[in-house]
């Protein structure tokens, strides 16, 4: 089927919004690996480096917050929270996202402002509303401190010189690319198993493809077409029409990639979200404002596309998107370097 994808391409004077009718598949089955970079490929080790780093309050700077924190991998990858709480009670202004499936994202944070799961993993360290650290080499200081880290980091990536800011980052993104939801009922579904999905949920899935939500949801991930170029993101106006919901939820309060760019286009352009396990994401939106996913469904309808669903059409839409709740893969609480005989954390 041909559908119409829009999409940012980087040129010489800026940011151009490329509009393309391309043919792609309505539904896709999620891979059950995720691709990785050349220079940063996936091990064992590396991987649970990246785990324990991820749960490390240490990364922050008074010693209580983590990624963990605000991406709960021992549930959905997010904290279920408006906004996240980060060091000192501070609060940012958009909802987490799940970590649970980001390295199927054709980029990270809800403006697309990083480029890969590594690019990521850089930010939310040294945000001042998030984990507060300093700088770079605040955190590569406080990690020398921590004699199992310093062991782990020659043995993963080499060299005595190995523990370094960069490395963190791609030790945490390659524990992110394990964080894989697959054989969904939707999955089974497609994958011939057609007792997987009730009627409801059958009725949602041909009422999403008839009302269009595939022109944006679409691909393994259900947040734009597979295998774009790294960087280039997927994104959407949002809201494209106005509504009542507009000052309801305050879903133009917050300009978006426009934020990134500074360039008119982009204002209110947000990269696309998943939807798979969005029945377990609870609230919605890049602010958080909208707490149930039946209300969410209505006002992604009216805003996206100028329709107002009958209650009947919502159910049968909540339905199949509670279809797309993956199975999530045991994880285990690492443990995590001890600091014989003394603490890093001094105030």
């Amino acid at each position: 089927m041909k559908v119409l994808l829009k999409f940012v391409l980087p040129v010489c004077s800026g940011i151009v919004l490329a509009v393309l009718s391309v043919t792609v598949s309505a539904f896709d089955v999620l891979p059950e690996v995720a691709p990785a970079p050349v220079d940063n490929p996936v091990t064992p080790a590396k991987v649970e480096l990246g785990k324990q780093l991820f749960f490390d309050q240490r990364l922050s700077v008074n010693g209580t917050v983590s990624c963990n924190s605000c991406h709960s991998v021992m549930a959905n990858g997010t904290d279920n929270r408006p906004v996240s709480v980060g060091v000192f009670d501070k609060r940012g202004g958009r909802s987490a996202p799940t970590v649970w499936n980001a390295a199927f994202l054709s980029v990270q944070f809800w403006d697309g402002r990083a480029a890969s799961l590594e690019d990521q993993a850089r930010g939310p360290i040294l945000a001042d509303v998030e984990m507060g650290m300093p700088s770079e080499a605040a955190v590569v200081a406080r990690l020398q401190q921590i004699p199992g880290y310093v062991t782990q980091f020659e043995a993963v990536f080499g060299g005595k010189d190995s523990l370094t800011y960069d490395n963190v980052a791609r030790a945490i993104a390659t524990f992110e690319r394990t964080l894989i939801t697959p054989d969904s009922a939707v999955d089974r579904h497609l994958k011939g198993d057609k007792s997987a999905l009730s009627t409801a949920a059958k009725r949602g899935m041909k009422l999403v493809e008839k009302l269009g939500c595939i022109a944006c949801h679409t691909g393994p991930n259900y947040a734009g077409p597979a295998n774009l170029p790294v960087g280039q993101g997927f994104y959407q106006k949002f809201p494209t029409y106005p509504s009542e919901y507009d000052k309801q939820y305050g879903l133009k309060a917050d300009p978006g990639r426009y934020e990134v760019t500074g360039n008119d286009v982009d204002k209110h352009m947000w990269r696309v979200p998943t939807l798979r396990n969005v029945a377990l994401t609870a609230p919605y939106f890049h602010n958080g404002s909208v707490p149930t996913l039946d209300e969410a469904v209505r006002v992604m309808a009216r805003a996206q596309l100028n329709t107002v669903l009958k209650d009947a059409e919502v159910s049968d839409i909540v339905a199949f998107l509670n279809g797309l709740s993956g199975e999530f893969p045991a994880i285990t609480m690492p443990r995590l370097p001890e600091t014989p005989n003394s603490t890093l954390l001094k105030k």
